[in-house]
Order: structure tokens, then C-alpha cells, then sequence
């Protein structure tokens, strides 16, 4: 079943961020079961080159990869799509009219306004028809939700046609509320509530970034109602089986 069928059916997800550039990064996260990878071109330096190339690795493990944008931007959005991305994830949606533009972007006329070109997607021209429908059944696009504007807003963006999932920025989301990093603020909590309560009406999938690589974290979001949800990213998981793996062995060479 395609990630974008699992979403229509609100079906629990688990993916991960890649951040480092090394193809071989992204394929052992791909075997180890992750439902889908983000590739982050926000807050890393992945470069376009490199994200094609994880999105080869990952079509060979069938692991989804969708991109982080560093905007909403046309160009870039068709320049990732291209490169073969099964979907986008939007940073700083702000209203419904954000969302119209990443579904346009992301869509041909008449559906979208995107550019139409022949690269990699589209088989190198061999194959733009199928590219087409398999672009209307497969696309993903997932909206980032870190702005106080945009939970303001959050019932006419989840009703733009198109949208297939939502995540929170909480970090930023606490910035825009002037409270950057006060995660467990009050006011922070009630707009992450306010927002998982407008994509169950809604009926869109929708979740949170669990960023510490903590199983009973994630847990916890999990009850708390989402199903679209990131665990861990690259980095931390590396910095954090080697830090408590590290500081096991030498608290027991203490004692042994």
C-alpha cells in the first residue's frame, strides 16, 4: 500500500529525518523499517545533487521520501519533484492560500500550475504519461504547522484540496507565540491541542516531530491521538547510541 493510501485511511505512520548526505545513512534507516524518511534541505546542507541520489536508495529499499523545503517555492518544489520525491513537506504554512501554492506546485495543469519538464521522475522522457498518473495516486504533501498564524487558520488549511498530512513544528510554533524552546508552556500546549483537534475533524493525519530518539516519547504522542509522526533524526540517533552506549561500558569497567 502506498504512504499516500495509508494517509487517506488515517493509518499510523512512523518515519525519520535525514540530515547527512551519505546515501548509505538513509538505506540503513530505509531496512530498518522507517515508514517514510524526510530528506531535510531546511536545516541541513543537503544539496539537490545528494537528495537525488538518497531518493535512487530509497526507491530501491520502497521506503517514501519526501523533502523538506527551505520554502514554498515553485521552482523548488518542481526541481525535488522532479528529482523523483515521492511528496514535499511545506515549512511555515501560514494560511490556506500557503497550501493552495505547495498543491499547485506540486501538480500539473490542470490540477496545478507546475512546470512541466524531463528528468529523472518522469523517466528521462521515456515515461511522462505514466509520471502523470502516477504522480495524481502517489503524491504526498504534508504541511508544516509552526506559526501561531497558521493555527489560527488551521481548519481552511486542512480543507485545501490536496493536502494529505500535517506535521507540527513545535520549536518555531513556541518562537511566533514568543516562547521559543517553552514546549511545555501552557499556551504552547493548547495550540498544539487546538490543532490535533482540527485534524480529527478534519479526518487528516497529522503529527509531531519526537525528536529525541526516546521510544516512551513517542508513546505518548501516540495516545495523545497522532498518527503521522517523526522519530529521531540522523544525527541524534547516532549521537545517542553512542553516548549511552559509551557511558554504560565505562560506568560497569568502574566497577568491574
Amino acid at each position: 500500500m502506498s504512504l499516500k493510501a495509508k494517509l487517506n485511511r488515517s493509518e499510523l505512520t512512523i518515519g525519520s529525518w535525514v540530515t547527512l548526505g551519505h546515501p548509505s545513512i538513509a538505506e540503513i534507516m530505509a531496512a530498518a523499517g522507517f515508514d517514510w524518511l524526510v530528506l531535510d534541505m531546511e536545516h541541513s546542507v543537503l544539496e539537490l545533487s545528494e537528495v537525488q541520489s538518497i531518493i535512487q536508495v530509497l526507491d530501491g529499499k520502497q521506503c517514501p521520501a519526501i523533502v523538506r523545503l527551505t520554502s514554498n517555492h515553485p521552482d523548488q518544489i518542481k526541481r525535488v519533484m522532479d528529482a523523483g520525491a515521492t511528496g514535499i513537506m511545506v515549512p511555515m504554512i501560514k494560511c490556506a492560500a500557503d497550501a493552495k501554492a505547495a498543491v499547485d506546485g506540486v501538480y500539473y495543469p490542470p490540477r496545478g500550475q507546475r512546470g512541466v519538464g524531463l528528468a529523472r521522475a518522469q523517466g528521462y522522457g521515456h515515461s511522462f504519461q505514466a509520471y502523470r498518473q502516477w504522480l495524481e495516486e502517489n503524491a504526498v504533501i504534508v504541511v508544516m504547522i509552526e506559526h501561531v498564524d497558521a493555527v489560527r487558520a488551521i481548519d481552511s488549511i486542512l480543507e485545501v484540496p490536496g493536502i494529505d498530512a500535517y506535521i507540527i513544528g513545535p520549536y518555531d510554533l513556541s518562537g511566533s507565540m514568543g516562547r521559543p524552546g517553552d514546549l511545555d508552556h501552557p499556551d504552547v500546549q493548547a495550540a498544539i491541542a487546538q490543532v490535533l483537534e482540527a485534524g480529527r475533524r478534519a479526518n487528516k493525519p497529522g503529527g509531531i516531530h519526537v525528536i529525541e530518539p526516546d521510544p516512551q516519547a513517542l508513546q505518548q504522542r501516540i495516545q495523545t491521538g497522532f498518527n503521522f509522526l517523526g522519530y529521531g533524526l540522523d544525527i541524534r540517533i547516532l549521537d545517542s547510541i553512542c553516548r549511552t552506549h559509551l557511558h554504560h561500558i565505562r560506568e560497569t569497567l568502574k566497577t568491574s
